[in-house]
């Protein structure tokens, strides 16, 4: 089996003395869907941060491509082939759509002085083109961000998180607050650019069925801790996770 992308090694976090995270371990292959759940205080969001380097773990690693990435900005993550999307939206609600996707590719090209003195999109309309079409967002394309409904708004970010070309993007909550038909649209897009671009991604979802159709493979925290790991036939039917989460 090839390298990991990601691999995360005995990570641990805890605030006061609550441990959120208690020893974690997984690897994360090239080409992967890898859905991340549990209930409520299982330590998701927390991981999700310790492995973004917006929490500094109080041990163990995080590795991308066996390259250790502890203590790293995001725009250094970005330059390794790691982008994410937010639970919060990132758009800008003053700005197209066009305009937000070419500003999440220039914080990720160039110098500062080739960005001030080189074209105003630095080259990228053309790129960001692409994204908006496959994302299906064209009539959206001069569309004021601000304008959008939310489900709409999520696609426009998910289509900022690929305008570095990552190779792995880590998902939070992609399907929060959107709609049946739109949430069947994202899904169908974030499999499609898996399938044309290898691109691995980890998603952290509560909607159970979205990351159950969407993903390969699936782990699930409770109390800090991996309770299980499987596809999503054997997460559904493992007692374990049943039990954590109707409080059994």
């Amino acid at each position: 089996m090839t390298e990991p992308v990601l691999s995360i090694r005995n990570i641990e976090k805890s605030f006061g003395g609550i441990k959120a995270v208690g020893g974690v371990s997984f690897d994360v292959h090239d080409g992967e869907i890898l859905g991340l759940i549990g209930p409520n205080g299982s330590g998701k969001s927390t991981l999700f941060n310790c492995i973004l380097g917006q929490l500094t773990p109080d041990a163990g690693e995080v590795e991308v491509n066996g390259q250790k990435i502890s203590g790293k900005r995001a725009s250094e993550l970005n330059k390794l082939g790691v982008g994410r999307t937010f639970q919060q939206l990132s758009v800008f609600p003053q700005m197209t759509v066009l305009d937000n996707i070419i500003l999440a590719g220039q914080e990720h090209q160039g110098t500062m002085l080739s960005r001030l003195f080189g074209k105003p999109d630095a080259g990228l309309t053309g790129e960001a083109e692409k994204l908006i079409a496959f994302f299906r967002l064209s009539h959206l394309r001069d569309t004021l961000a601000g304008s959008l409904s939310y489900g709409q708004q999520k696609l426009v970010d998910a289509a900022m998180a690929f305008m570095a070309g990552p190779r792995l993007v880590l998902l939070d909550e992609p399907a929060g607050g959107v709609n049946l038909t739109m949430l069947a649209n994202l899904k169908e897009r974030l499999v499609a650019y898996n399938a044309e671009h290898g691109t691995t991604f980890v998603v952290i979802e509560h909607n159970m069925e979205f990351v159950m159709s969407l993903c390969t493979r699936i782990i699930v925290l409770a109390e800090g801790r991996v309770i299980a790991e499987g596809t999503p036939d054997e997460i559904r039917s493992n007692q374990t996770v049943i039990d954590a989460y109707l409080g059994g």
